[in-house]
């Protein structure tokens, strides 16, 4: 029996264009040595700054109605050095998480085999956590606006919008993401003490979610603490789950605290499987190194990791994930960003040839 799939492909801006060709030559290698049980076709969308200095905008206007019918999509990086920052978000990969309700932002991070983290003190195994990061609203709902624009009395205003139904639903994922893991343990992170309003309603409706679930631990951390407690007490969390804003950031010192930010994965997931959600490196554009061959391609192939195991492919997921470790576990195979040498080609290069000799080695 066979499974086939249908996967948009979005490169993106800068790096992107190197990355998610690198992450379509695992999921063929995967394919292949699948004997016919695994099948993907994809579909490529030139969607980004490009796209925007032929057209006037990121993306065409009915480009989710182009999207709507994949399985997954596999997305790049949205950034132009040329192109303001709020246009190149907010016009591709916004417009992609909103348009399709991917509301549950997912981070998974850990120290690989081979790589060398900055936390000298912390043990194989106690930097294991997963970020949780609502999608849809909070400090990036897109509601503030600016008047008076020019003069003294400017005015610019960005409201961090949340409502019971979104938090309640990224409150129910976490919590049951965190029942799903080893350890059933949930850290919330807040700033209630501060913002009197809107996260206070985060915090009392963590209380009255987490009585869903009394097998799973939790506590409750505030932002500024929860970056100490990352970097000195790795080992005391696991899944975190935080605003659009603070997860964000969290997320970018969890990827270097595992080493680089050019190995993190994250997956922009739609629970109800209503639209397909999206899957990408965390890394951005990356434009100094662009065309060097230099990007990292892992956090592009942790990211087809998670895609996979969105899809039920928990085998493949498994085979690609062993690929990846084996080649961070060879110094000679790491890139610039790892302190090594090697390009996106060779790296991407031995994930395939891993792939590859799966099949022949369980046929042994």
């Amino acid at each position: 029996m066979s499974s086939s799939y249908s996967i948009a492909t979005i490169p993106g801006d800068g790096i992107g264009k190197e990355v998610i060709p690198a992450g379509r030559e695992v999921m063929e290698a995967l394919a292949a040595a699948s004997g016919g049980a695994l099948h993907f076709t994809f579909e490529d969308f030139g969607w980004g700054g490009d796209w925007y200095r032929a057209h006037g905008e990121m993306m065409p206007a009915d480009g989710l109605e182009a999207l709507r019918g994949k399985d997954a999509i596999l997305f790049g990086s949205a950034g132009d050095p040329h192109i303001p920052d709020h246009i190149t978000l907010w016009g591709l990969r916004l417009k992609i998480c909103q348009g399709f309700d991917q509301y549950a932002n997912v981070r998974p991070t850990r120290i690989l085999p081979g790589i060398d983290g900055p936390l000298k003190r912390c043990a194989p195994g106690q930097l294991d956590w997963v970020i949780v990061r609502e999608n849809s609203e909070g400090e990036y709902a897109g509601v503030g606006g600016r008047v008076h624009q020019g003069h003294p009395i400017e005015a610019a205003t960005d409201v961090s919008m949340m409502t019971r139904a979104g938090v309640e639903r990224i409150m129910r994922f976490a919590f049951n993401l965190a029942r799903s893991r080893p350890r059933k343990l949930l850290t919330v992170v807040t700033k209630s003490n501060a913002q009197r309003h809107a996260m206070v309603m985060w915090d009392e409706i963590a209380l009255q979610i987490s009585k869903e679930f009394p097998d799973v631990a939790w506590d409750k951390e505030l932002v500024d603490a929860c970056t100490a407690r990352m970097v000195n007490r790795p080992a005391s969390l696991d899944t975190i789950v935080a605003t659009n804003l603070h997860a964000d950031i969290l997320s970018d010192l969890a990827a270097a605290l595992a080493g680089s930010l050019g190995i993190a994965p994250t997956g922009n997931i739609d629970p109800e499987r209503r639209y397909p959600s999206m899957f990408e490196p965390i890394h951005g554009s990356a434009f100094d190194i662009m065309g060097k061959g230099l990007a990292n391609p892992v956090g592009t192939f942790w990211s087809v990791v998670m895609l996979l195991e969105h899809l039920g492919e928990a085998e493949a997921a498994r085979q690609v994930m062993e690929a990846v470790e084996h080649v961070t576990a060879n110094p000679s195979l790491h890139t610039r960003d790892l302190g090594g040498s090697a390009t996106t080609e060779q790296v991407t290069r031995a994930v395939c040839e891993h792939i590859a000799g799966t099949r022949q080695r369980l046929a042994a």
